[in-house]
């Protein structure tokens, strides 16, 4: 057997194997194109960024993926919304502490007094010992009138 017929031999399998082979490359980019697309949804909403990459990719293939992979947003719009949501939780959760009326320093809801100027900012109730605030007559908690105004529950009569 001389090599001319071994080359015509192996000549169609060549073919076969060279049309399988950029049948599968052909497919790899257009999954690439399509993957751009799909990922690029999840991260803009500027209908000419939406375009452009998946166009990026289709007439640069590798190298176009690439430039996308570089240039594309870090993080897609559920991840920014969940990053806002957090901040607004972080944010709410500060300005939900109190303040102290005489100094205006944050103060924790649990204290009878402020540190730092000694206002008093809540009175302990004789019953239950549970915090109240200053101008509450009656303790929420155990119904005990608070200290202070039983002289004004019985001065207001007479």
């Amino acid at each position: 057997m001389n090599p001319g017929d071994l080359f015509n031999a192996l000549g169609p399998l060549a073919l076969y194997l060279t049309a399988a082979f950029g049948a599968f490359l052909a497919a790899l980019w257009l999954s690439l194109v399509f993957w751009t697309w799909r990922d690029i949804r999840g991260r803009t909403h500027d209908r000419v960024i939406r375009i452009v990459a998946p166009l990026l990719v289709l007439l640069l293939s590798l190298p176009g993926l690439v430039i996308y992979w570089i240039l594309r947003p870090n993080q897609t719009i559920e991840e920014e919304y969940q990053h806002t949501l957090e901040e607004e939780a972080l944010l709410t959760g500060i300005e939900e502490q109190p303040f102290c009326p005489g100094c205006g320093r944050r103060v924790m809801a649990d204290w009878q007094l402020c540190p730092h100027c000694h206002t008093r900012l809540r009175k302990p109730c004789s019953r239950c010992g549970r915090l109240l605030e200053l101008p509450w007559n009656v303790c929420p908690y155990c119904g005990q009138a608070a200290q202070g105004s039983q002289e004004r529950t019985e001065a207001a009569p007479g």
